[in-house]
């Protein structure tokens, strides 16, 4: 949660020079600093009275680190910050190859692109995304069959990680096979993620299996957020205005336009609930969905002076000459 709400942080910063989220950023920071280990890899669990529950944390947390810290180098506010960063970043790296279940490796692969954003002749982090890369393709093609193209058997959990991973793959080192199983496996998300035009992520009671059917239900907020970075970067890059209606969809689900006709988003508590049920929304509302909602909505803003460039830029989009 601390990796997410820096992104935030960042984010929120970025597009109205926020002066408090300036002030959290090196809380979020000091927090991720505090939790590295030795050795570069990350705890994950702290106790109040600040005693670690943990020695290492899952792969999960460790790949969502590195997103969240990459994404400071990229476009953190000023070069301390960044520095700080780049540091903890830097520690991490002999842990990257170990790494084996694809979300983590996805994550991870976010990261690396955003660090080379700002460092793009890095030739050791190059091999280092390269080789993340070729895990997650060498998974698609163990598992993708006809009518069945994804990384595995069965779709679980924050599924549009996967695609989006390879995208900054592609943008980050022009890998076009990379672009192309991330357009594969978009998609097949796509094919059964919108229903009487709104989104329907996966649900979590009993996931979706090879050639199975979507459960519905219960849809989480992470899995929108995933969806709506997915459908940004995808736009970003082929600027197909498509992609941008899906962006919009997807993040509208937090405010009513899904299966139930609820929204998941507060405005008074400013808080989101935790999943649509199949009967309600479960009205815990946690950081984690909550920063999902913010992060999604951030997102849109950013997308949309993405879009408003384009449609001012004089240059060439995909092969048209504007």
């Amino acid at each position: 949660d601390n990796a997410r709400a820096l992104i935030l942080s960042i984010l929120l910063y970025d597009q109205n020079k926020n002066n408090l989220a300036l002030k959290l950023m090196p809380v979020y920071l000091s927090f991720i600093q505090y939790m590295q280990r030795e050795g570069g890899n990350f705890r994950n669990f702290l106790s109040f009275n600040r005693n670690y529950l943990d020695e290492v944390g899952s792969e999960d947390s460790f790949g969502r680190t590195i997103w969240s810290l990459g994404y400071l180098i990229c476009s953190g506010p000023n070069n301390s910050y960044k520095e700080f960063g780049r540091e903890l970043f830097s520690n991490s790296v002999p842990h990257f190859k170990n790494l084996k279940y694809l979300r983590a490796i996805s994550n991870t692969i976010i990261g690396i692109s955003y660090y080379l954003c700002a460092h793009e002749g890095d030739d050791l982090l190059i091999k280092e995304i390269n080789s993340l890369s070729e895990k997650l393709i060498d998974s698609y093609h163990v598992n993708k069959e006809d009518n069945w193209h994804w990384f595995e058997d069965i779709l679980t959990y924050d599924n549009a990680i996967l695609p989006l991973a390879l995208l900054c793959h592609y943008q980050a080192t022009g890998n076009s096979e990379s672009l192309k199983i991330a357009m594969e496996s978009i998609e097949f998300l796509n094919s059964f993620s919108f229903e009487n035009g709104y989104l329907n992520p996966v649900g979590n009671e009993g996931w979706m299996k090879k050639h199975g059917k979507n459960p519905i239900y219960d849809q989480q907020a992470l899995e929108t957020m995933a969806m709506v970075l997915l459908y940004a970067k995808t736009f970003e890059l082929t600027k197909d205005d498509k992609y941008l209606n899906m962006m919009q969809i997807s993040y509208e689900w937090f405010l009513g336009k899904n299966s139930l006709h609820i929204p998941l988003y507060d405005f008074e508590t400013h808080g989101c609930a935790d999943g649509l049920q199949f009967n309600s929304v479960n009205r815990n509302q946690g950081a984690e969905s909550t920063l999902a909602y913010f992060i999604s909505h951030l997102t849109v803003l950013k997308t949309a002076e993405i879009e408003f460039q384009t449609l001012s830029s004089p240059l060439m989009q995909e092969d048209k000459v504007v």
